[in-house]
């Protein structure tokens, strides 16, 4: 499950490197049927960058980021399985390191390092070499993790000691009255079993 979150981590990020510019052009280089699965996923006609982030936020964990990532970047990872050839199902760190600089060429680094981390996210042989492109490979390395806001810290109320005293008193008063109910009750049960 680490693994999991952390692969889709990796595909967040490289979502996140994204401009809006380079997301409209890998959309605008679909075809029809790359379109449509694309409208599908994103849940209306229009599909834009806004449109596809939101789908993003709403589909972390549900399989709608990965299934975006893998539509936009088909022509990417078509490109790179074709370069590798024969070892495209199980590539060396070298062999892809030969053939990365010629996909960035022809489709950018945004979308190689997109459908690199998709790769990773849908656990292909070669995620571990992968995983580590994306972290050091000066050419497709992800820029660092941007930190999470915290929340606010959320201040305690200000109650001054007369209020805490008032407090206190009501208390008091309120567990005197249920202890003195409850030996009430317990007396009157005990008379009660005598005339029995």
């Amino acid at each position: 499950m680490k693994t999991r979150l952390q692969s889709l981590g990796l595909l967040d990020r490289s979502f996140q490197s994204t401009t809006d510019d380079e997301l409209t052009a890998a959309v605008d280089a679909l075809d029809d049927d790359h379109r449509e699965a694309l409208q599908q996923l994103v849940g209306g006609d229009e599909v834009d960058a806004t449109a596809i982030r939101e789908a993003i936020v709403r589909g972390r964990l549900d399989g709608t980021m990965e299934s975006i990532a893998l539509v936009v970047t088909d022509a990417c990872l078509a490109d790179c399985i074709k370069e590798l050839g024969d070892h495209a199902d199980n590539p060396t760190s070298d062999q892809l390191r030969e053939v990365i600089p010629g996909v960035v060429e022809r489709h950018g680094v945004a979308m190689a390092r997109m459908m690199l981390a998709s790769t990773v996210a849908g656990e292909a042989p070669a995620s571990a070499i992968i995983r580590d492109l994306l972290k050091h490979d000066e050419l497709v390395k992800l820029p660092p993790a941007e930190p999470k806001p915290m929340p606010p810290i959320r201040q305690e109320a200000v109650v001054d000691a007369a209020e805490r005293a008032a407090l206190k008193a009501k208390r008091k008063e309120i567990k005197a009255r249920k202890q003195a109910d409850a030996r009430s009750a317990r007396e009157q049960s005990a008379r009660d079993r005598g005339r029995v």
